[in-house]
């Protein structure tokens, strides 16, 4: 009967191989992530969904503080006449912008759009409180929603309105500007691989592909199991162009008038998604312990019999008095069978069953989310080898997923071997430099140059595209 129920409860979820396209919308609609919104492209972020990106927020926002960044908030409606400030910025967004046009009754003089990033406000205001060398260097960030009017959208990975953060900082030199952008790149890499268990590349974005008003932007690019990357992260050195273009000057020490060096950084809600496509299987969601809301669900296994309820009430406190993120589920209106289910469903790492024989035992019985096994840990000591299972778990999801990417990435020396590596994973090869060989590929195979590693040791000395003499080495795949 239990088997019974929990095929009835998985039924609905689409097999990766079948469709994962459908397998992506079943887990995220059926694990209660989100839900679609009236709105067209927008998506309304249900409790369990908002606390995986609380929980982001967190990690990234305590981190922001150690390097000495602080939170501010900005106002959501833009001026057209900021926005055309700077032209090659305002280019790049123009398609996606959102127009204010009429507040109540009345027709506005000058049209506000809904911010799709925020450098043009930064920009205005640190231009306002910056005097002196003294004042520098400015380190802000914002957590909001901005708004990009998408043709297409699906949750989590491109939706009209989404969640992120922004970071905008000014310095008095272009070689700390580089070094803020660096640095916050791999705040990005090791909240990605420690927190989410999401193996990265990271490198330089080529010209192309950089951000609209950036001199350099830098990414951290992951696989998906379909074999498509995911940007998931990016920094930009906007050198002085914004500052030019918005008058941000200060004293320096000399006594002259410089202009700022300036840098912006953002990760969104699409790491969500990145994570889902990551470590999702049939089951639905795999969540790594150091992101996961709950860590470890208690559930009590026949509660009717005595002592039973109290004995997992005091394992779920033992857990939560050593650090673990743990829930008692005490409901009485569904089946174990069905708990099982539906938090496999939602990704908790670890089930911990408390039963009258593992109590007589003096033992509980966990079960791993990521590998299904089953083990007996002793009540005593619970405080001790829960934590340390749950390190082995996030240990184990990097693992593997890091052994995905590595099986998907090809280094490439001709334009017929990069063909072949992008239908499922990373080609890695040189690359002449020539705009022409992206738009080639983009043209062709549907895919585009990554990222540049930092590590430029060569793979090769002619283009893998062209064939022309090159010397950078790039990172090329289809992408979401």
């Amino acid at each position: 009967m239990a088997r019974k129920k929990e095929q009835e409860f998985v039924q609905h979820i689409t097999p990766r191989s079948e469709d994962f396209s459908q397998w992506y919308t079943d887990v995220i609609l059926q694990s209660g992530l989100v839900d679609y919104a009236p709105v067209r492209g927008c998506m309304v972020m249900k409790p369990y969904g908002y606390a995986i990106w609380e929980r982001i927020q967190q990690e990234m926002d305590a981190r922001f503080k150690a390097t000495g960044h602080e939170n501010v908030y900005m106002p959501m409606l833009i001026p057209e006449s900021l926005l055309l400030k700077e032209a090659e910025h305002v280019e790049g967004f123009a398609p996606e912008v959102a127009w204010v046009t009429q507040g109540g009754m009345e027709t506005l003089q000058e049209r506000l759009a809904v911010r799709p990033t925020s450098e043009t406000i930064f920009c205005t205001m640190y231009a306002k409180w910056v005097q002196s060398w003294r004042d520098l260097p400015m380190k802000y960030n914002q957590w909001c929603s901005v708004m990009r009017w998408e043709k297409s959208t699906r949750p989590f990975l491109r939706t009209s309105e989404f969640l992120w953060q922004e970071g905008h900082t000014i310095h008095a030199t272009p070689e700390e500007a580089q070094k803020e952008t660096l640095d916050m790149l791999e705040v990005y890499r090791e909240v990605a691989e420690t927190v989410l268990a999401l193996p990265v590349y990271v490198g330089q974005k080529s010209d192309r592909e950089k951000f609209a008003g950036a001199r350099a932007t830098y990414s951290m690019e992951a696989m998906m199991q379909d074999g498509k990357a995911l940007q998931a992260g990016t920094t930009h050195n906007f050198g002085t162009n914004f500052a030019e273009a918005f008058g941000i000057q200060y004293l320096s020490r000399e006594g002259k008038l410089e202009y700022v060096h300036e840098t912006s950084w953002g990760v969104s809600t699409r790491l969500i998604g990145a994570i889902i496509m990551t470590h999702g299987d049939e089951r639905g969601l795999r969540l790594p312990p150091n992101l996961a809301p709950i860590q470890a669900v208690v559930l009590p296994i026949a509660a009717h019999k005595e002592g039973v309820t109290e004995g997992a009430a005091r394992v779920a406190e033992a857990l939560k008095a050593a650090g673990v993120r743990v829930k008692l589920d005490e409901r009485d209106t569904v089946s174990a069978g069905w708990k099982f289910n539906e938090w496999e469903l939602k990704g908790v790492p670890l089930r911990v069953e408390v039963g009258p024989r593992d109590l007589e035992a003096g033992q509980v019985t966990v079960a791993r989310r990521d590998t299904f096994e089953k083990i007996a840990l002793p009540l005593d000591g619970l405080a001790q080898s829960v934590p340390a299972l749950l390190a082995q778990i996030q240990q184990t999801m990097f693992d593997q997923a890091r052994a995905f990417r590595d099986a998907h990435t090809r280094v490439v020396h001709t334009y017929e071997e990069l063909a072949e590596a992008v239908q499922d994973g990373f080609a890695l090869g040189m690359w002449c430099g020539d705009e022409a060989c992206e738009e080639k590929i983009k043209a062709e195979l549907n895919a585009t140059s990554r990222n540049m590693p930092f590590d430029q040791t060569p793979c090769g000395d002619t283009c893998a595209i062209c064939g022309k003499k090159a010397g950078r080495l790039m990172y090329f795949a289809k992408a979401y």
